[in-house]
This record gives C-alpha cells, sequence and structure tokens, in this order.
C-alpha cells in the first residue's frame, strides 16, 4: 500500500449545494428561501417580531432576581474522595482542603470554596477543611474517625471606596 492510494470511503464527503445558480441546478430561482420580503434577505430577521403586536416575551411579567452576593461552592462528594486516596492522587495523612483538591485535579477550580457531600462512604480517617458540609457529610467523616472543620467563605472583593 502507497501513501498515495489512501483515499475516504465511497460518499463519505459530499459537496455541498450551491444555490442561486439557475432552475436546472434544483436549487435555483428562491434558493430554498421562500418567497421575497425581510426573510429572504441576508442578515436581517427579527426574532420574536409579531407584526408591530407587542411580542409575548414582553407581555409577559417578570420574575424573580439575581442575588449578587450568592456564593458558588465547588461541590464534591466523599466517594470522589475516596476515589483519589485509592488512586493516590490525595494523601489521607495530611489535611484536605480546597488546595489540595485542586492540585490533585479532583476539582478543577475551588470557585468561592467547597462544600463536601455526602455521597458515598469513607473509609479513611480524613481532616477536611472546607467551606461547607451536609450534615451526611459530616456524620460519615466523624463515624470514619476524621474531622471536618468549616472554614468563613471567601470574601469577594467589591472595589469599594472606604
Amino acid at each position: 500500500m502507497k501513501l498515495s492510494d489512501i483515499a475516504d470511503n465511497a460518499g463519505a464527503r459530499k459537496k455541498r449545494m450551491r444555490v442561486g445558480r439557475g432552475i436546472g441546478s434544483g436549487k435555483g430561482k428562491q434558493a430554498g428561501r421562500g418567497g421575497k420580503g425581510q426573510t429572504a434577505r441576508s442578515g436581517v430577521r427579527i426574532k420574536g417580531f409579531e407584526g408591530g403586536q407587542m411580542p409575548l416575551h414582553r407581555r409577559l411579567p417578570k420574575r424573580g432576581f439575581n442575588n449578587i452576593f450568592r456564593l458558588e461552592f465547588a461541590e464534591i462528594n466523599l466517594d470522589r474522595i475516596q476515589d483519589a486516596i485509592d488512586a493516590k492522587l490525595l494523601d489521607g495523612k495530611t489535611t484536605i482542603n480546597a488546595e489540595s483538591l485542586v492540585k490533585a485535579r479532583v476539582i478543577r477550580r475551588a470557585r468561592d470554596g467547597v462544600r463536601l457531600l455526602g455521597r458515598g462512604e469513607l473509609k479513611a480517617k480524613l481532616t477536611v477543611e472546607v467551606h461547607g458540609a451536609s450534615k451526611s457529610a459530616i456524620a460519615a467523616v466523624e463515624k470514619a474517625g476524621g474531622t471536618v472543620k468549616i472554614l468563613a467563605p471567601v470574601k469577594k472583593d467589591e472595589g469599594e471606596a472606604a
């Protein structure tokens, strides 16, 4: 076999349809765009426009709000920590905190802190420092002989003038 013999399977590549090239091509005249007017032109088509009537998305009432003080925690379950310890990514004898979890690539980033959740079973005796933990997670860590320390949430810099 030579390098020049290598080719795609028959029908693997399909040539693109050239529109607007005469009625014999099968996609001539309006080129699949229907009739004339705004929708036949390129770039201009108002989504949600109802012919001057107030659009549905503006007729409906607004609901809810965005809490600017909300904290986004990186959530991690006990079974993920146990898997990381079994895979020798985490050392069970040292304190497990946000930095060690990121360094071991168990979580991608710490966000506003780490929250420990109770799914799975823990066999190792651990010292865990997190910014939040569920009751079941705390109970599971303490049942395995470890301790959980809840840290204060990380303060965001709001850039306020004093």
